[in-house]
């Protein structure tokens, strides 16, 4: 995932300098942040930039800056991790984004998605599945998930949502999308 991801209306590509300020918005924005149980600093968003360019350069997989069409600097993120051991489904790839609110609504996210996928399936000797998740209540990423083809499997309680203060948001849905369905359906639509 190390060279950019176009698309006709995105693109994902690795983070510049320019985009510190948008990731700071991303990461501290309420409407953006309603279903995670912190909010980032400018500082802390910063880091978290150096975070993932690291991990690009050190692994291959992160979450990219996502642009879309006439924007001049990132408007969400999006992209693949290593899953971290804790979560129940590790060892693992997962798949994620943010957006911008005045971006919602409009496919973005589902189109980059797909980008992606297509990309991470083409290699026959890659990956074998991927998976996402989100919050219970995360009615929007929910239906990205849906329209991409990801199947429902068994519901968690994400290890690393502190239960004390955020009991809201501790269940979580999870999902999971094979290399097979995804190139099945691929095909399904493109005849």
């Amino acid at each position: 995932m190390r060279e950019p991801i176009v698309t006709t209306r995105t693109r994902i590509r690795p983070w510049a300098e320019r985009d510190r300020p948008a990731i700071h918005r991303l990461n501290s924005d309420e409407t953006v942040m309603r279903f995670f149980p912190f909010r980032r600093s400018r500082e802390e968003s910063d880091a978290l930039l150096d975070e993932l360019s690291r991990r690009l350069k050190d692994d291959g997989y992160s979450f990219l800056a996502l642009d879309v069409e006439g924007s001049r600097q990132a408007v969400g993120m999006l992209g693949m991790v290593r899953l971290d051991p804790k979560m129940p489904s590790a060892p693992g790839i997962e798949i994620g984004w943010r957006l911008l609110p005045e971006h919602w609504g409009k496919g973005y996210v589902t189109e980059a998605s797909a980008a992606c996928l297509d990309r991470a399936f083409a290699d026959p000797d890659a990956l074998d599945e991927i998976v996402s998740f989100c919050v219970d209540g995360n009615h929007a990423s929910e239906a990205v998930m849906l329209r991409l083809g990801f199947v429902r499997g068994p519901d968690f309680d994400h290890p690393k949502v502190p239960a004390a203060t955020h009991p809201e948001l501790v269940r979580h849905r999870f999902y999971r999308l094979s290399r097979t369905a995804w190139l099945e359906a691929r095909t399904a639509m493109s005849s």
